[in-house]
């Protein structure tokens, strides 16, 4: 798992076994069970999560009890509540859709690996600034797309979670009843539309 985690950095910039070796020592590796939850709203963890294998979720709860799911975590994608880093409690739940096996990543741990390797700066601002368009994206499509739009820009950025996540959580990620969701999916389906 730590040999998927370096492969990943390797993969976005030029980083030898030997500085990876040098960075890595704070990390490690957990297994969660199937709607094991990871992290629960009010807690102050000092660590994020890169998914190795299996399928992490952020939601949050209402005042009504009716989750909203922030985002889907799939294999080689990070997830974590960034009000751990202004020493705050979390905002939002994190559980495991499937058994998943994670590195859990310190949250000073780019700042610190920064210093030993500084290309690892210039991959932390991109990985930032990648983060906030995400967001940004999410944000738009939430207030001005169509049920069909946020549904086929869904299939765009996680091509692999229709047949993995439950439609009920789709619906929640693309902010639309479960019902809704169906009649996009019908009406794509009387299109010839194929995911």
């Amino acid at each position: 798992m730590i040999n998927q985690f370096k492969n990943y950095f390797q993969a976005k910039i030029e980083i030898t076994d030997e500085q990876f070796d040098s960075i890595s020592s704070t990390l490690r590796v957990k297994k969660f069970d199937k709607n094991e939850i990871l992290q629960y709203k009010g807690d102050m963890l000092k660590y994020g999560f890169f998914v190795g294998k299996g399928l992490l979720r952020s939601y949050s709860i209402d005042a009504k009890g009716k989750e909203h799911i922030l985002q889907f975590a799939p294999e080689n994608w990070f997830i974590s509540d960034r009000n751990q880093m202004h020493e705050e409690p979390s905002d939002f739940f994190i559980e495991a859709i499937e058994a998943t096996e994670c590195v859990i990543v310190p949250d000073n741990f780019m700042s610190e690996a920064s210093r030993k390797v500084p290309c690892l700066l210039a991959l932390n601002v991109t990985m930032l600034h990648n983060s906030i368009r995400f967001m940004q994206k999410r944000i738009n499509m939430l207030l001005s797309a169509t049920a069909e739009e946020r549904y086929l820009d869904f299939i765009k950025l996680y091509p692999s979670l229709t047949l993995r996540v439950p439609q009920w959580m789709i619906a929640s990620y693309l902010g639309i009843t479960p019902e809704s969701l169906s009649r996009v999916r019908k009406e794509l389906a009387n299109k010839h539309f194929r995911p």
